[in-house]
Order: C-alpha cells, then structure tokens, then sequence
C-alpha cells in the first residue's frame, strides 16, 4: 500500500508538491503557537524550578500567563487583546488572515504579520525539501528538520534562547539517522556534531576573555552541533561563512532600515538556521561550484 502510494506521487510529482504544499500550511499554522506558547512553557517551568529550589513564592511570570495545563494543545486559541475564540473557519492558514483584512474578528485589534509569514515560509521550506529529495524517508527526515530550525528560530528572534528541548531530541535524531546511514555515516555525523559545538564554544571564550563580554549563547553551540550531525564536518566552514555573512547583511539593514541601536545584542540562532538549512541542502553544490572557480 505504502509502496503504491510512493509510487503515485513519483508518477504524479506535481500532486505530490501540492499535497506537502498544504500539508505544511497547516503545519506551519500549528508553527505559530509553538512559537507563541513554547517560551511561555519554559518561563513557568523555570519559575516552578526555581520555588523547588529556593522554598519561597517566585515573582509573577512577565507573559501573565499561569494556568493549569497550559500546553501547546490547551487552552484553544483566542485573541491576546480581547480574548476572543478563535473558530475553526478563522483558523484557516493564511486564507482566514486575508478574509479578516489582518484584524481579530471580535476587537479589530491587528493580527501580526508573523502568522501567514510563518505559514508561508514553512509550506515553501518544506515543498523545497520535497522537490529536492522527493517522496521518500530522506524528505521526511529533511521536512521534520525545516520544522524544527523555523520553530527555535522564531523563538530564538523572540526571547533569544534556543530550547534544549528541541535542540537536543534534533541533534539526538541527526545521529541517530546516521546508523542507516541516510546522510551521513555514524564517524561524520558524530565529528560534526562534536566539532560544530567545539567550534563556537572556543569562539565564545577568546571573544569572553578579550573583550569580558558574551557573544552568544550556549544554544547556538547546541545548534550547530546538530547541524553538524545532520550534514558531517566538511559542510561547517560553509555554515559558518553563510551565517556570519547573513547576520552581518541583515543586521546591517536593520540598522540603516529601522534605525536599531547597534549595542542591541541580536540572536545568532536564526543566521545559523538559515546556513545549517542551505548547506544541508546544497552544500556539496555550492563548495563544488566554489572550488570550480579555482
């Protein structure tokens, strides 16, 4: 059965697109609240730790929100102004964003532009992995990959702290594939992922014990390592060249653009997202196209 149904899709690519076009839509909506709700999570388990820890009442969480069973599931999605239930028939991906002109259907309070942004980019991402791996477990592995570097760098964009909870289980994941191998063998994926964290980590402490600031964070070391387990070692230098000259063009126009204060600390994780995600892709590509020139 299953074997039909990869075999129609490889007959019919085009319906195939389509369908993880869609599919990812809708992922990409779901997207959205764990980037919303995620950070939430983590600052109540932090204040919970931290009255284990110490015995004493810890002050109230800054995002207001303290209920029990708060989840990525509960409770159902409303409007942060009015408070507003959101119906299933609002909740359509980016086609319930244009029927509502952008705005909450009970306040008329502006609905953020990140809603079908993120929708959008993610049912491009994902259709991208299809097109270039097709139907098969490799696009699977790649499809939950894009997912999971959209989510922690939105995250990443919106407290600047890539969770260990997705960081891990992916790097975890990244190794665990390379037994197959369907990427990269075990001795690659396991030297990427060692020299990825060891290569920012060494950054991070000549920038500290020069300058006595911190650059980044340890979640960047963490993500690097996993993109290092998912592409082996040889695609690290291209991932670092593409994020440092990402951050530096975007940062950049931020500041020409939106006038941001060039002492802002910005997060790295989204630069180092967007490279892991490229060299994964089209790495060997672009470094074979790279030393063609030479």
């Amino acid at each position: 059965m299953l074997l039909d149904i990869i075999h129609g899709f490889e007959q019919n690519p085009f319906f195939f697109y389509t369908i993880v076009f869609i599919f990812a839509l809708c992922v990409g909506s779901f997207l959205n609240v764990v980037i919303h709700r995620f950070p939430i999570m983590m600052e109540r388990e932090f204040k919970e730790s931290c009255e284990d820890y110490f015995g004493t009442e810890c002050p109230a969480q800054q995002s207001g929100v303290d209920q029990e069973g708060f989840n990525l599931i509960k409770p159902a999605s409303c409007c942060p102004h009015c408070g507003h239930s959101i119906k299933p028939w609002q909740n359509i991906p980016v086609l319930s964003y244009l029927m509502l002109r952008g705005r909450c259907k009970g306040c008329k309070s502006k609905i953020s532009l990140q809603y079908p942004a993120v929708e959008l980019l993610t049912a491009a991402l994902v259709t991208v992995t299809a097109i270039e791996f097709g139907p098969s477990w490799g696009f699977l592995a790649a499809a939950v990959l894009t997912l999971y570097l959209i989510a922690m760098s939105g995250i990443d964009i919106k407290i600047q702290m890539l969770p260990d909870a997705m960081t891990l289980p992916l790097l975890w994941l990244g190794l665990l594939l390379s037994l197959k191998p369907l990427f990269v063998d075990p001795s690659q994926a396991i030297l990427g992922a060692t020299l990825g964290y060891l290569s920012l980590w060494s950054v991070y402490w000549l920038f500290k014990l020069v300058t006595g600031k911190e650059g980044m964070g340890y979640g960047d070391f963490k993500l690097l390592a996993l993109i290092g387990a998912w592409t082996g070692p040889s695609m690290l230098p291209l991932v670092i060249v593409l994020s440092a000259m990402s951050g530096a063009i975007l940062g950049l126009g931020l500041i020409l653009i939106q006038g941001r204060d060039k002492a802002q600390p910005m997060p790295f994780g989204p630069y180092l997202a967007i490279a892991g995600w490229i060299a994964f892709l089209w790495g060997d590509r672009i470094m074979d196209s790279y030393l063609a020139t030479f």
